[in-house]
């Protein structure tokens, strides 16, 4: 990967970043595209609201289960 050393006017700008920016040139040419570094730190684990046992539990229910081709056709036809 090819690496470009930004001077500190540059980095101070790019520093707070929060959402995707575009870098241009002059004439407004896209030149790429940057985007903020994830600190993952900030983030904690998720876990689904149920388990394991409540899992079999619904797939043994009998209740009516639907296929992706069956839940895509409903969606298509709304």
């Amino acid at each position: 990967m090819t690496k470009i050393v930004l001077d500190a006017e540059l980095k101070e700008r790019l520093l707070g970043l929060s959402q995707p920016v575009e870098l241009c040139d002059d004439s407004g040419r896209v030149l790429g595209r940057v985007f903020p570094a994830v600190d993952l730190s900030q983030y904690e684990p998720w876990e689904p609201p149920f388990d394991e046992a409540e899992l079999r539990r619904r797939e043994q229910s009998g209740e009516r289960r639907y296929t992706t081709a069956e839940v895509l056709e409903h969606l298509e036809r709304l």
